[in-house]
C-alpha cells in the first residue's frame, strides 16, 4: 500500500476515534504550559498534572520562579524524574524570558529554542497548544509508531518529523499529533501491538505476519 492510501486510513480511523482532543498536560496560560512540557520529559503525562495541580493556582508566572530559586523550585516538583534539572531550567528559563521577552512567552521557534532546558519538541508543543501554529511534536513514541506504520525509516526524530509532515496536509498537523499519542496509548503499544493487533496496523498490513522491531530515537 503506497503511503498516501495509508495516510488517508490512518487519519480516517484517528478521526473516528478521537474526533476531539483534548491538551493533556493541564495548564493555565502559555507559561505554565511550557513549564509542564518541560516537566514532562522522561515522566507521564499523569504525574505533572498531579504535581502541578497544586502549583499553578499559586505559582504560574516567570516572576514567581525567578523569585522562589532553585531550591524551592526543587521541593515544588520533587515527585518528578531529574527534577533538580529540570528545576535549574525551569529557574534559568523564567529568568530569560524576564529579562530578553519582557515576562511573555516568545512566539518563534528560534527565541522558543533558545531558552534553557527547551528543545525542539517542547517549542513544537508550545508552538502548537500554545499560540495555534501548526507544528508536528515528535517525541520517541511517535517515531515508533510512525516506523512501525511505514510512514518513516528515519533514524532519529527530526527525520522522522520531516516525513510525517511530507504526509500529511499541514492544517492537521497539531491536531494528528495528538491523536497519535492517545491512541498509541490506547491502542497501538509498545509491548502489545507489535505492529500486528490494532486496527491501523491490521487495515494498512493485513497480511503482516512477524512482530515489528523499531528502531530506537
Amino acid at each position: 500500500m503506497v503511503v498516501k492510501n495509508k495516510a488517508k486510513i490512518i487519519v480516517k480511523i484517528l478521526n473516528k476515534i478521537y474526533p476531539e482532543v483534548p491538551v493533556p498536560l493541564k495548564h493555565r496560560n502559555v507559561f505554565t504550559l511550557l513549564v509542564s512540557v518541560l516537566l514532562s520529559a522522561q515522566c507521564t503525562d499523569v504525574t505533572v498534572n498531579n504535581v502541578t495541580k497544586n502549583i499553578y493556582p499559586k505559582y504560574n508566572k516567570p516572576e514567581h520562579y525567578v523569585k522562589l530559586g532553585r531550591k524551592k523550585i526543587e521541593k515544588l516538583i520533587k515527585r518528578i524524574g531529574i527534577f533538580r534539572i529540570k528545576a535549574k531550567s525551569i529557574y534559568l528559563m523564567s529568568k530569560q524570558i524576564l529579562e530578553k521577552h519582557n515576562g511573555k512567552v516568545p512566539k518563534t521557534f528560534e527565541e522558543l529554542e533558545s531558552l534553557p532546558g527547551v528543545g525542539h519538541k517542547t517549542a513544537s508543543v508550545v508552538m502548537s497548544q500554545g499560540f495555534g501554529y501548526p507544528a508536528f511534536a515528535v517525541d520517541t513514541h511517535i517515531h515508533r509508531l510512525a516506523q512501525r506504520w511505514g510512514l518513516t525509516n528515519g533514524k532519529n526524530v527530526i527525520q522522522t518529523e520531516n516525513d510525517l509532515k511530507k504526509i500529511f496536509p499541514k492544517k492537521i498537523w497539531s491536531k494528528l499529533h495528538l491523536q497519535i499519542i492517545f491512541y498509541g496509548r490506547e491502542h497501538c503499544k509498545a509491548r502489545e501491538c507489535y505492529g500486528l493487533a490494532c486496527k491501523i496496523c491490521t487495515t494498512c498490513y493485513p497480511n503482516r505476519k512477524k512482530s515489528i522491531i523499531t528502531k530506537k530515537a
